[in-house]
């Protein structure tokens, strides 16, 4: 969970705080020291940061060879820089990532809501979201680069907090089917977690 305060202090105005806590959520990290480094699609296994000058050094070690993600917001760290020494430390300060991170989003979700024709209805705020997660994850949406991307600006209408996202604390639709503890504790696993492989099948166990 993020901080309220920070969120308050830190995060993009044009963001309700809900939606940023669902984004980081979804698409960022609980360290503010996490850095992930990805070549051709693949994970590359880095050393875990324990300070902000070892995460600036994994980051400046990568940086412009592979894609290489940082902080809370899991930010593109090679963004807006040309050389390595333009990489600079607030990029693993917790506000500062996070003021960037959800300025960035922001951004992204503004591309998937002028996309869809700048729907109005609430209803269809959840699909732009889950859409635009994607795409910071990816970098690209419908074969746009999201984050080289011209900001098409505007207002965010009708944030409504992603359904898959809802915590547990939150009523059930009426008339809808009450879901099982496993299965909303596993939507909220979705886009949080990394890779995971299923090893029960090898040597015959089922």
């Amino acid at each position: 969970m993020l901080d309220a305060a920070l969120i308050k202090e830190c995060a993009d105005p044009s963001l309700k705080p809900a939606i940023v806590e669902q984004f980081v959520m979804a698409a960022g990290s609980a360290d503010p020291f996490a850095v992930t480094v990805k070549s051709g699609g693949r994970l590359i296994l880095v050393p875990k940061a324990a300070s902000a000058e070892e995460a600036m050094a994994i980051v400046r070690q990568y940086a412009g060879q592979a894609v290489v993600r940082v902080g809370l917001t899991q930010f593109p760290a090679g963004v807006g820089a040309k050389e390595p020494t333009d990489l600079k430390p607030d990029l693993v300060d917790a506000c500062q990532n996070l003021r960037k991170g959800t300025a960035m989003f922001a951004k992204v979700l503004r591309i998937v809501a002028k996309w869809y024709g700048n729907p109005t209805s609430k209803d269809v705020f959840p699909q732009i979201f889950e859409d635009a997660v994607y795409a910071w994850k990816t970098g690209e949406f419908e074969g746009l680069s999201v984050f080289q991307a011209d900001d098409p600006g505007g207002a965010l209408a009708n944030q409504e907090e992603p359904r898959a996202f809802k915590s547990e604390a939150d009523t059930v639709d009426a008339g809808a089917p009450e879901r099982t503890e496993a299965e909303t504790s596993d939507e909220k696993k979705i886009g949080t977690a990394g890779i995971r492989v299923d090893l029960s099948r090898i040597g015959g166990q089922q």
